[in-house]
């Protein structure tokens, strides 16, 4: 009987690879194309701003990239707090605090989506 892992994303390390990639590649393009509409409006007002984050297609590429960031630092932190906490700083001995670090890393990561969720579509 194979012992599975069951606080990672994925459930594999190829998945959560694939998943840290592709959430990459999200944020990357995401950053793009602020840093190019931030350039090409040097003179941004709020409302130009407010007006550019009511289209559909904005706000659904921002949740989208809100998403791929909290999968991104979900996996990444998971990996130094199992990497780190567990082996390195405890020897192994440490479970229980890996446990409540990760609980409080999936309780904020949680808010933070919500928040986003709720500043994008509130209206």
């Amino acid at each position: 009987m194979a012992v599975k892992p069951v606080t990672n994303l994925g459930r594999s390390g190829l998945s959560d690879w694939l998943i840290q990639r592709v959430s990459a590649v999200v944020i990357a393009l995401y950053t793009l194309w602020l840093i190019g509409y931030l350039l090409s409006h040097p003179d941004l007002t709020y409302a130009q701003w407010a007006g550019l984050h009511q289209y559909f297609p904005m706000r659904l590429f921002s949740l989208l990239a809100v998403l791929a960031m909290a999968a991104h630092a979900w996996i990444g932190l998971w990996a130094v707090l199992t990497d780190y906490v567990t082996v390195r700083l405890m020897g192994g001995r440490a479970t229980a605090l890996r446990v409540l670090l990760q609980v409080g890393m999936v309780g904020a990561l949680l808010a933070y989506v919500i928040w986003a969720v709720d500043i994008l579509w509130r209206g």
